[in-house]
């Protein structure tokens, strides 16, 4: 079995690097949820998080409706343009977090271990 390193986790699932002959594989992330998983490279991720973004504007059209967190009425597009989720707003919401999570510890990350480091 190949080792990873989790970037980030929550509730929904978790976003990690493949690890490969002690090298961490840092361009790709793993991300896993519900029972699905990709393989994203950095930019597909920043892609998919405006994807979440765009379903958030598409669908705000249910703010009143009692029943719009489990309802799996929303069509959530993702970087693969020949897939799509059928996810609850209350999925979306933990999606969201995750991909953002993710985002915020690589960002993190470089800062103080790339880029930012004298």
């Amino acid at each position: 079995m190949q080792e990873i390193k989790e970037i980030y986790h929550n509730n929904l699932g978790t976003a990690f690097y493949w690890k490969k002959d002690n090298a961490i594989l840092l361009d790709r992330i793993q991300l896993v949820f519900r029972e699905t998983g990709f393989y994203f490279t950095p930019k597909e991720l920043k892609l998919f998080k405006r994807c979440i973004e765009d379903s958030y504007l598409q669908n705000n059209c249910c703010a009143d409706c009692e029943i719009k967190n489990k309802c799996y009425k929303f069509l959530l597009k993702t970087p693969c343009s020949q897939i799509d989720l059928a996810v609850s707003m209350e999925e979306l919401n933990s999606v969201k977090d995750l991909v953002e999570g993710t985002l915020f510890k690589m960002n993190l990350d470089d800062y103080l271990y790339g880029d930012g480091m004298n």
